[in-house]
């Protein structure tokens, strides 16, 4: 159900891929909303994924850049404008990459060159596209700026490695430009720190599926799924929020308040095994605590 929250406004989503995306979520509820926008990301991101069809679909225009480059930025908040007739309303930012994890590298063995590349891309891009956009004055009065998140910023979580590190990074960003766009032209900025989603990017983090059965469990209103990503995301772009900035917002049924549901726990009690990590799960053999 539609209910013309974003009737008459522009704006940029960063990230769309494919179906599976929160980006192509976000850009689908958006122009039901009555939004208009251009849809951006790298030149190869576009020739691989499907996000032309997403365009047509839309009605939106294709910007190729790489939003780890000034130029390319400012090209497309040139071309945005031109395009949409004006300043936009609101940008997603929903862009995140690891070559640590995709190359199976230990948090404590890291890549340092691969570890500029995940911070360049997963969170300085944030700064880098903010700084172009208050140059150009490209954002209208009590416009939304939305960065994608996850709690791994505030709590360790195995195999999420460096990429953990980055969204730390893009929420302080968030916080540190929130008050200086917010101050000069009541521009809004947050993230939004979403339950474990089945996505191209968040398939490569070690141990997904289960860390997706576990927050499941530990969630008291479940996990949220990328469609609710998108409605969150939407309500964040709308007048409805005004007031609303400088804040890591999480989406993700209670998951970063839980420290231990019942349904995590009967899991815990059936797979319990041996205290030595050999597999053995006969009590008759091995001692419990």
């Amino acid at each position: 159900m539609a209910y013309n929250l974003l009737k008459g406004k522009r704006g940029i989503i960063f990230g769309a891929l494919n179906a599976d995306s929160i980006a192509w979520k976000v850009a689908e509820r958006a122009f039901e909303e009555g939004a208009t926008f251009t849809l951006t990301n790298t030149s190869v991101a576009l020739r691989m994924g499907n996000t032309a069809q997403l365009a047509e679909k839309c009605n939106a225009e294709l910007v190729a850049a790489d939003a780890t480059n000034v130029e390319d930025l400012q090209n497309l908040f040139r071309k945005s404008m031109e395009a949409l007739g004006g300043k936009v309303d609101f940008i997603l930012h929903s862009i995140g990459m690891s070559p640590n994890v995709r190359k199976g590298r230990h948090y404590s063995d890291l890549d340092y060159n691969y570890l500029q590349k995940t911070l360049d891309v997963s969170a300085v891009s944030f700064h880098k596209l903010l700084q172009v956009a208050r140059k150009m004055d490209a954002i209208n009065e009590w416009g939304s700026v939305v960065a994608l998140s996850y709690v791994a910023a505030q709590r360790t979580f195995y195999g999420y490695n460096d990429m953990a590190d980055a969204k730390s990074l893009l929420e302080s960003i968030g916080r540190s430009f929130g008050y200086i766009y917010g101050r000069e032209r009541r521009v809004r900025i947050n993230t939004i720190s979403q339950s474990p989603t089945p996505t191209t990017a968040g398939g490569g983090v070690k141990g997904f599926d289960r860390l997706m059965d576990f927050s499941e469990r530990m969630s008291p209103l479940g996990n949220a799924s990328g469609d609710d990503c998108a409605d969150y995301c939407i309500t964040l772009f709308s007048d409805l929020t005004r007031r609303v900035t400088m804040q890591n917002l999480f989406h993700d049924g209670g998951f970063s308040s839980m420290g231990m549901s019942l349904r995590a726990l009967i899991q815990y009690e059936k797979g319990l095994g041996c205290d030595c990590d050999c597999g053995d799960a006969d009590p008759g053999v091995h001692r419990f605590d």
